[in-house]
């Protein structure tokens, strides 16, 4: 990743296939975090929705805004595509960034 700080749309799973969650962030690494911690309490903290299999980087929040709200209408298999066109084995991307294999 070329900068912490850069709009970010990510897409975490629960498992391969598994419940998925779509969130828009300026601090990747920091969300990823806040995740994995169980921080806020909603859908993906209920869902143990932790594991980073695609993100996107934009030059601009509100550019990241509009991707990541066209991404929440698309259909499961939309999504599912996406995913595995960039990561077809479901690896969890956060571990490339330093953190901790998931249990």
């Amino acid at each position: 990743m070329q900068r912490d700080f850069a709009p970010t749309v990510y897409l975490l799973a629960s498992a391969r296939n598994g419940t998925l969650y779509v969130g828009v962030t300026s601090n990747l690494m920091q969300r990823i975090a806040q995740h994995r911690a169980g921080i806020g309490g909603g859908f993906a903290a209920r869902h143990r929705v932790t594991r980073l299999v695609w993100f996107e980087q934009h030059g601009t929040m509100e550019h990241a805004i509009i991707r990541e709200k066209r991404i929440k209408k698309w259909n499961r298999a939309w999504k599912l595509r996406l995913i595995e066109a960039d990561n077809p084995d479901w690896r969890d991307l956060a571990e490339e960034f330093g953190f901790k294999p998931l249990g």
